[in-house]
């Protein structure tokens, strides 16, 4: 599978912080029955790698790692079923591990500098955070007409108000966001409402017909 191809079909990556690994199967059956069958586990809680294996066991979703920092937390991202690792800036012992287990790396990068950078080390598409506060949309349009072969995958500060300007950039290949997965639906077990939430994302996304 072309994981990014992936990513950019779906458009939209829900940035997921799961505290409980009870929650992730409930969390994905709310996510596919959204429209939206991708999502990024952060390593931010000791549940992660859990989380990561109980929704890519399912195999009818992209799951990838988010906040990976370290080489070793490659290793248990990957061991897990991530099939893609997303780091919030640019580390070239990330990158050359994902590389070696054959993983789609995104690292983060905000700065013509950042993105030469990760040129340097063979990637063509980065995840461009915090988007919001990094220069948002105008930034990345202006950074993608000096990298013409770079992609761009924001988040940060990306809701339902602001999601079409950044989709509207031809450099941008998905954008990642947390507004469908809210904290407090996932502790309160609302994972209806956290299917309503998708949908209405996955709207946004669609151009209107």
């Amino acid at each position: 599978m072309d994981i990014l191809a992936a990513l950019a079909e779906a458009r939209l990556v829900p940035v997921v912080v799961l505290d409980d690994a009870k929650d992730a199967a409930p969390l994905a059956e709310a996510l596919v029955a959204g429209g939206l069958p991708v999502a990024e586990v952060t390593f931010r809680t000791a549940a992660a790698q859990d989380s990561i294996r109980a929704m890519a066991d399912r195999g009818d979703m992209l799951v990838g790692a988010g906040t990976v920092l370290t080489p070793e937390q490659v290793d248990q991202a990957v061991a897990a079923g991530a099939s893609y690792v997303v780091s919030p800036g640019l580390s070239r012992a990330v990158v050359e591990r994902c590389r070696e287990h054959g993983v789609l790396a995104l690292p983060g990068a905000v700065t013509a500098t950042e993105i030469q950078a990760a040129l340097e080390l063979g990637l063509t598409t980065v995840k461009f955070f915090p988007a919001g506060t990094s220069g948002g949309a105008a930034a990345i349009s202006a950074l993608s007409a000096p990298f013409g072969g770079v992609r761009f995958v924001p988040t940060g500060g990306i809701g339902p108000t602001n999601v079409q300007d950044y989709l509207g950039i031809p450099a941008v290949a998905a954008v990642g966001g947390s507004w469908m997965v809210p904290k407090d639906r996932v502790r309160s077990g609302d994972f209806a409402g956290i299917t309503a939430l998708t949908a209405e994302a996955v709207a946004l996304t669609r151009p209107a017909a």
